[in-house]
């Protein structure tokens, strides 16, 4: 066993966590995550069943005396947001998530963590693992790449899931159920890039927007975290007013679902202008510092000398992308009226990119409700019609609608309140679960939605709490012995 988890407890959870953590399962690659699941109930004598997406359902049968329970599923994905710091060295394709202990949390070395969803899946690997445990029928539902679209829930077959109890290990607040969840999907914006050959006379820069928090779209948007790539737009806007700018390339953001923490462009100038861009680099680098000083104090502007570009963007392109992107709605669109704190609608201005001489910019919209999901959206889809962009909208998914009269629910909080002698939380989420999906397939499912505390998920932030992974677990037990 890894130095890391020696101690900790669950022991079976540490244990497969630190297993998967040796395993590359970035969305898109868990096949190897998949046969590590199944050896799991191979060498338990269980049986398993994989469909054509690489969901896995494992069935265990119930303990003495509990036969006739109703049947239960433990459902989480297995794939992970692949992030690291632009200083890191690691390739998600092969190389293991470094664990690293620092006091009461878990985390990882420069990278994400791969606890949102790998903690939850691990419960569940426990559970299948220890023939000590009270449980009644049971099925363990592990689903692939949740992170870019929710593929595997989506591709569930009707014939699949037996269960009528569904315990989602998705969320991530110690002591909070879930019983409801938002919607969303993505507006892609594109417009073709007929290059242009820079004129004699230009020195070329890179201009980077670093040092950001970035976070979860869903879980963070209301934070105020800073979105480098409208940042970086601003600064680029308001310099092109000023000095006769050629734009080269303009990245930023690689996930749906993470706020932007970097973000860089090419830029020519003229030569006798360069000082006039380190002023203003200078001045945007302390007005973001002074904007953001409580949520993402470690902001930088960076301007370096690069090798001369040959070809940039052509001057109404230029023009249309800036300020689509400067303008372009980021954040928390409205608050929730029905639940006090809660997100009801927002976008993120997520990712911007070249791809085959396309810039193409990805958001992502969430909602509470469907109709305002079609409302944020379409002003998005307005907006880059303005800036002659062609626009997709797709990879939506369906809102969960909290039931507060359901059953589970109730076993869970009388649950909570034998393990810990406190009242539990009961909540909504401006995330997108696969409870929502998996609760339009499986008419009258009764569902909830629980996990241990993490914290910076989708980002090299990410940390799990070492005593709410037992909580979490304590927890579990008794609602499985009281379901």
């Amino acid at each position: 066993m890894a130095v890391t988890i020696e101690g900790l407890k669950p022991k079976l959870v540490w244990q497969h966590f630190y297993e998967i953590s040796q395993i590359p399962r970035g969305s898109g690659d868990e096949e190897a995550v998949g046969e590590y699941i199944i050896s799991v109930a191979q060498r338990n004598n269980l049986e398993y069943k994989k469909d054509d997406l690489g969901n896995i359902i494992v069935s265990k049968p119930a303990t003495a005396g509990m036969e006739n329970s109703t049947g239960v599923v433990i459902q989480g994905h297995t794939d992970m947001v692949c992030e690291k710091n632009n200083e890191t060295v690691h390739d998600f394709t092969k190389d293991p998530i470094e664990l690293i202990q620092d006091g009461e949390w878990m985390k990882a070395d420069g990278t994400t963590l791969g606890a949102d969803n790998g903690i939850g899946v691990c419960f569940a690997l426990a559970v299948m693992d220890d023939s000590s445990i009270a449980h009644p029928p049971m099925e363990f539902l592990f689903t692939v790449d949740e992170e870019t679209g929710l593929t595997g829930a989506n591709g569930l077959k009707s014939d699949f899931v037996k269960g009528k109890i569904l315990i989602n290990l998705d969320s991530e607040e110690d002591g909070a159920f879930y019983i409801g969840c938002a919607g969303g999907q993505h507006t892609i914006l594109r417009r073709k890039i007929d290059w242009q050959q820079l004129p004699s006379g230009y020195s070329s820069f890179k201009v980077r927007v670093g040092g950001l928090r970035g976070g979860h779209s869903g879980l963070n948007i209301h934070e105020g975290f800073g979105n480098s790539t409208k940042l970086l737009s601003r600064f680029l806007y308001h310099l092109s007013d000023n000095i006769n700018m050629y734009l080269g390339s303009f990245n930023g953001g690689n996930k749906h679902n993470a706020i932007p923490r970097e973000a860089e462009a090419t830029i020519a100038i003229p030569e006798d202008a360069v000082e006039t861009l380190k002023k203003y680099a200078e001045q945007a680098d302390n007005e973001f510092k002074n904007e953001l000083q409580f949520s993402d104090k470690g902001i930088f502007v960076e301007v370096s000398d690069i090798s001369p570009i040959e070809k940039v963007f052509p001057d109404d392109l230029q023009k249309a992308l800036l300020r689509l992107i400067y303008v372009m709605p980021h954040g928390v669109v409205e608050m929730s009226h029905a639940v006090e704190g809660l997100v009801e609608t927002s976008t993120n201005m997520a990712i911007a990119e070249i791809k085959d001489d396309t810039v193409e910019l990805l958001t992502s919209q969430r909602s509470s409700i469907a109709s305002a999901i079609v409302d944020i959206s379409s002003k998005v889809k307005a907006l880059g019609e303005l800036a002659g962009f062609e626009i997709e909208q797709g990879g939506g998914y369906p809102a969960w609608e909290p039931n507060p009269d359901s059953a589970l629910l109730k076993f869970a909080t009388a649950a909570y309140k034998d393990t810990t002698g406190e009242e539990a939380e009961v909540k909504a989420i401006h995330a997108g679960l696969e409870c929502g999906i998996i609760g339009e397939k499986y008419e009258g499912m009764d569902m909830i939605s629980f996990g241990p505390t993490i914290e910076g998920a989708h980002s090299p932030n990410e940390r799990v709490h070492i005593q709410s992974v037992k909580n979490c677990w304590d927890f579990l037990l008794e609602l499985l012995k009281k379901i």
